[in-house]
């Protein structure tokens, strides 16, 4: 295996790190429910979960 005769420099590494970026998150409105969420993530609303404003899923309800 190849090794590095000489350490890289901090610049060099930086130079290499400028791509690097925080992108901000897309956010949407639920037309059926109106709650904030991530885009093509489902999200829980009162205990369901939607996804593309129809429910996937329904909590179970509780044994007592």
């Amino acid at each position: 295996m190849p090794n590095p005769k000489r350490r890289h420099s901090q610049q060099r590494s930086a130079k290499r790190r400028t791509h690097y970026k925080a992108t901000e998150t897309t956010l949407s409105i639920d037309s059926f429910t109106g709650e904030t969420h991530v885009r093509h993530r489902a999200h829980v609303s009162e205990g369901k979960l939607y996804y593309k404003g129809k429910v996937v899923a329904e909590k179970a309800p509780s044994r007592a």
